[in-house]
């Protein structure tokens, strides 16, 4: 792979809501859930080219709390390919030096079995260095918030004690960067929960092509875009 030397105002830590997966199956005539199908192999072809440009940390909401609503054959086909990419993929994201780590809830409703893989993605992947690929899988922002209140509560934490950075250190993405730049696809205009407390200062682009349509051309043209945005962060 040949690398591309990082701009010096590319964002280091880059987040995608994959939005837009059924509505271009409806558009292609295909059955929604190979839309789904789409996007996740979309997700490993945008970890190729933020590895490019070495962008270091590529978080991706995967399937949200709230997204256990949907219909069950749905839900049931998602579940199925989070256990087909974290079985399958995972050899070949490790050749490309991509570490995994799952972000998200892993207890009822999410299946034993897939929060095993999860681990074993993550414990497989753990010396890979070149980019680090963050699911959100199960997760929620106010979810992360409840998880991180209920294990500050656990520590024995006096109040007086807790601060931001207490509360950073007990979330599920503890350790990551906080997103430079949020990209959703598809033309929604929301966060939807998505890194609720680490976007407060994140750039957002709000792009209208359908998450398995986004292109390296377009992604080239949101990293201009960011470059030349001024970041004060409250200054």
């Amino acid at each position: 792979m040949t690398l591309i030397a990082p701009q010096e105002r590319d964002p280091d830590s880059v987040g995608f809501i994959i939005d837009g997966n059924r509505r271009w199956a409806r558009t292609h005539g295909l059955p929604s859930l190979e839309g789904h199908r789409r996007g996740y192999e979309k997700v490993k072809e945008v970890a190729r080219w933020c590895k490019r440009r070495g962008i270091r940390y590529m978080t991706v909401y995967a399937f949200s709390t709230e997204n256990w609503k949907r219909q069950p054959d749905e839900v049931k086909y998602l579940m199925d390919l989070n256990r087909l990419v974290l079985s399958q993929d995972v050899p070949e994201l490790l050749r490309e030096g991509v570490r995994v780590r799952i972000i998200g809830g892993r207890t009822d409703p999410l299946p034993e079995d897939l929060a095993a893989l999860m681990e074993r993605a993550e414990a497989t992947t753990a010396q890979a260095g070149e980019l680090l690929l963050q699911i959100a899988i199960n997760y929620g922002g106010r979810a992360d918030l409840v998880h991180a209140i209920q294990d500050i509560i656990r520590a024995g934490i006096p109040a007086d004690q807790i601060d931001e950075a207490v509360v950073t250190k007990h979330l599920w993405t503890v350790g990551v960067p906080d997103p430079d730049l949020i990209i959703r696809t598809s033309g929604e205009q929301r966060l939807s929960g998505f890194l609720t407390w680490e976007s407060v200062y994140s750039e957002l682009y709000f792009s209208r092509t359908l998450w398995p349509d986004f292109s390296e051309a377009e992604f080239e043209s949101i990293l201009d875009e960011y470059a030349h945005r001024d970041r004060r962060i409250g200054k």
